[in-house]
């Protein structure tokens, strides 16, 4: 069965939103990626290098706070309070990534397709048909 997380979006404050919680709740970053560290097609502006990707949080036994920041020259809605987090569903398997991605995705909106990601993991994001911002993720056994 897939596990549910929370996934925020900011405007360039991740790290330091992170390293609050950090001090709340106690922990460590078991993963922290910026944006100069990982392929893109998009060329980055400089205050965008060093903005985060994706960063960790584990809280408590089965939590995990996950986060990034949104840099606008992704093309991606400006971020507010309302459009700022999203449910991220890991999955246990492809199958079930697809038949999640899938399923919530009915009658709503596909923001991302579900495919292959360079960290080894099929993801795709959607917005259903509600306004929910969903992240569906599954690691893939062979990353190559």
């Amino acid at each position: 069965m897939a596990v549910i997380h929370s996934y925020l979006t900011f405007n360039g404050t991740c790290e330091e939103a992170f390293n609050f919680y950090k001090s709340v709740f106690g922990g460590e970053f078991p993963s922290v990626m910026r944006f100069k560290d990982v392929p893109s097609e998009h060329p980055l502006p400089e205050d965008a290098k060093e903005q985060i990707m994706h960063m960790t949080l584990p809280i408590g036994k089965n939590s995990i706070l996950m986060g990034s920041d949104s840099p606008e020259v992704f093309g991606g809605d400006p971020v507010v309070p309302g459009n700022n987090f999203s449910v991220a569903v890991i999955a246990e398997s492809e199958e079930e990534a697809r038949r999640l991605f899938e399923g919530l995705s009915a009658g709503g909106k596909v923001t991302m397709p579900l495919e292959k990601a360079f960290w080894g993991a099929y993801f795709g994001m959607l917005t259903d048909k509600f306004g929910i911002h969903w992240m569906v993720n599954c690691d893939l056994e062979n990353k190559n």
